[in-house]
């Protein structure tokens, strides 16, 4: 597993940032620049994506799998704690984390997503997630890229390259120079096995998971969100860690933390006594 470092590498106060489904740990260069000077900040590809290797096995892509990879990862960092931002999967996984006995998360960031996931959400991502894609360039790369992420939120065109540009390898295609993904597609194996039995007992030993997590708490919620509900982001200020709840208007699912006023609610909430 591969993974992007930011800041003093002595420091012993570490942030760990985990990317989305499709994403990759890039996405959080301008949080990461940010916050390196309070955090040695850590941004892994989880497996299968970015620089990271490739599973032989596809349906072994999960949260357990990527929970025992960040087990690994903290043990290699060397410190008792961690503060952690996860957006969408990468939630999943810190509250997986969060939820251990003896767990070394010390606050935890969750970025648009909690124990129950809307499944109009999962069909809308089961759409693109693992279809192969060329482009002939990184600007025809990031058009087709906004097309399936305005939930995103606004964005300048040079914000929008800056996060397209590690989302992409080089390929090619009848001869042609382009570039792809930076992800397996194999990735969308275990999204296109779900049942609703499947996703009903997941929801279930999620929330069993998140009422076991005892660390600060901080959700972002994009309010146009497809993927977490109110109903939900409210249900967790009220359960478990009983979570501090952040709007953002004019967003879906999910916040970048690249808007000023998205990065200042992680920065607050992380750095405040």
């Amino acid at each position: 597993m591969a993974y992007w470092e930011w800041g003093d590498p002595a420091n012993p106060r570490v942030l760990v940032c985990v990317h989305g489904l499709a994403r990759q740990g890039r996405d959080f260069d301008t949080l990461a620049q940010d916050l390196a000077s309070e955090y040695r900040v850590i941004c892994p590809d989880v497996v299968g994506r970015g620089r990271s290797d490739w599973l032989v096995d596809p349906m072994a892509y999960g949260i357990p799998t990527y929970v025992a990879d960040m087990v690994t990862l903290v043990a290699r960092l060397a410190v008792d704690q961690v503060d952690w931002v996860g957006t969408s999967m990468g939630g999943l996984i810190g509250m997986a984390l969060a939820s251990m006995k003896d767990s070394p998360v010390r606050r935890l960031v969750l970025n648009d997503v909690g124990p129950a996931i809307e499944a109009a959400a999962i069909q809308r991502i089961g759409t693109y997630l693992g279809a192969p894609m060329f482009w002939p360039t990184v600007e025809a790369a990031a058009d087709g890229l906004w097309a399936i992420s305005q939930g995103f939120g606004p964005h300048t065109r040079e914000e929008w390259l800056a996060l397209t540009r590690p989302q992409l390898v080089p390929t090619e295609r009848d001869g042609v120079a382009g570039f792809k993904s930076h992800y397996d597609p194999g990735i969308a194996a275990p999204v296109r096995a779900m049942t609703a039995d499947m996703a009903s007992a997941g929801t279930l030993a999620l929330w069993q998971m998140y009422d076991r997590i005892t660390c600060p708490t901080l959700l972002l919620r994009g309010e146009a969100s497809d993927l977490l509900s109110a109903a939900t982001a409210d249900a967790m200020s009220r359960r478990g860690p009983r979570a501090r709840v952040q709007g953002f208007a004019g967003v879906g699912h999910a916040p970048m933390l690249v808007k000023p006023e998205q990065r200042a609610a992680v920065r607050q909430f992380l750095l405040s006594p």
